[in-house]
């Protein structure tokens, strides 16, 4: 059942209870009316009867307004008949209903169609009678059946309206969702560009067609972003792979030397080192995408880190100097501690590190680690040739490089790396640079993440 079809159903089904409720209603209190005027009439009636008995001595049967089927009879103390009218009735337990009539004064009652009201009334003589007067109330009962029927005829009118208004009412409501739907159905991967639009600018459907533009814009950014990763490795990787084949080809053109072999081994032996670890860094900026959730978060010491990524570094670049400073060592070892991946933060230091002597004429960093009452705070300051204002919002993109540094060896991984990385630990990462002047990284990582 579409959702047009429930929203029909149910609001038909609850204006056809609040119009069965409202008919009930109305013909409940009607009822009520008609027996409580009917029961006014038996007691006029019965009380004109008995004062024209006493005070004239006869009933005048024709001056008097006559009621259907009517009977009014009189009893005496004895329970004997005084008077009766021209119909004959018999009541029902007229013994008994005569003594409850004179303890109550005045009582009505029901029996099979008919209606009565008996009441006492004491004549001239001071002698107690009881007047009892039956009728069926003929035109109160047409009336009701007569209202039965228009209820029931306008409950089944109404039902009808209000189930095509509805089904009016719940397409002009959906027609905003038919129209995202359509909307939606004609995106695709070669016009992911296109997006959402809604008539009715205030509503939730316009809401939820912003939410899905907000969605189709991170999806066409991840598109982009993955078109040009898979763009930019395939460059990467085909650039060492073309450098292996033509030094392969020129070496196999003529007979070479074992020095010349040997040199051209070495060159091939060198690009291949370099693929290797480009597709290493592909690998592990694969990983942290798309197997974030896995991850296995365990207390780790900063201190540690630092120096294990420092020591990485100096064992394939010995001439490069790190220095590893503490702004405000900790009183307590527990407040060097830190919830996260030691493998993944040593990269990610490992990284700033290697970048910030890489790109710098001596080939130096510095480090400060400092820790407040509210954040762990890393700072790896080095004095290389800066990055420009133009670069800086693209350097975290993987392959980015600055024109400032292109004629360095690199490939522009390990800056995206870490800051995916800093993103899962729930670090801030703040960079300052200068052009010809240096760069200072800084990186917070908040208490709350501390054991």
């Amino acid at each position: 059942m579409n959702i047009r079809t429930r929203l029909t159903l149910l609001f038909a089904l609850l204006v056809a209870s609040i119009l069965l409720l409202f008919s009930v209603f109305t013909y409940y209190q009607y009822s009520q009316f008609r027996e409580t005027e009917f029961q006014q009439r038996l007691v006029e009636k019965a009380t004109t009867t008995v004062r024209l008995r006493d005070d004239v001595g006869e009933v005048p049967g024709k001056d008097l307004p006559v009621l259907s089927d009517e009977q009014v009879t009189i009893y005496n103390e004895q329970n004997k008949v005084v008077y009766n009218s021209n119909t004959v009735r018999n009541i029902a337990h007229i013994g008994n209903l005569l003594t409850y009539i004179r303890q109550h004064k005045v009582f009505f009652f029901k029996q099979s169609s008919f209606e009565g009201v008996g009441i006492t009334f004491r004549d001239h003589n001071n002698q107690l009678l009881v007047v009892v007067a039956t009728a069926y109330d003929r035109y109160g009962f047409s009336k009701i059946d007569r209202l039965r029927q228009i209820l029931f005829l306008g409950w089944l009118v109404g039902l009808i309206i209000v189930g095509i208004s509805g089904w009016l009412f719940a397409s002009d409501a959906l027609r905003p969702v038919s129209e995202i739907i359509t909307q939606v159905n004609a995106i695709s991967a070669t016009n992911i560009h296109k997006r959402l639009r809604v008539g009715r600018q205030r509503d939730e459907l316009a809401q939820l067609a912003h939410t899905f533009n907000q969605m189709l814009n991170r999806l066409e950014e991840a598109f982009i972003s993955q078109k040009s990763f898979v763009s930019h490795a395939s460059h990467e990787l085909r650039t060492p792979l073309t450098v292996m084949m033509g030094q392969i080809d020129v070496t196999l053109m003529s007979p070479r030397s074992t020095t010349e072999y040997a040199a051209t081994l070495e060159n091939v032996l060198e690009e291949v080192r370099k693929m290797i670890s480009l597709t290493n860094g592909l690998l592990e900026l694969a990983h942290i995408n798309a197997d974030a959730a896995t991850i296995d978060m365990h207390a780790v010491r900063v201190d540690e880190m630092l120096w294990q990524a420092r020591t990485n570094i100096l064992h394939k670049q010995p001439d490069y100097q790190i220095d590893i400073e503490f702004d405000n060592f900790p009183e307590q070892e527990e407040d060097l501690t830190l919830t996260g991946e030691s493998a993944l933060l040593t990269t990610a230091f490992q990284n700033l590190m290697e970048n910030g002597c890489k790109y710098s004429p001596k080939h130096s960093v510095r480090v400060v680690l400092s820790f407040t009452a509210e954040k762990i705070k890393l700072q790896f300051i080095d004095q290389g040739y800066g990055i420009s204002d133009a670069d800086l919002p693209h350097i975290f993109e993987a392959f980015y490089r600055s024109e400032n540094t292109m004629q360095i060896q690199g490939h522009g991984i390990g800056l995206a790396l870490t800051y995916r990385i800093i993103q899962l630990h729930h670090g801030q990462l703040r960079i300052h640079s200068v052009l010809n002047q240096g760069t200072t990284i800084t990186l917070y990582f908040p208490v709350q993440a501390q054991q």
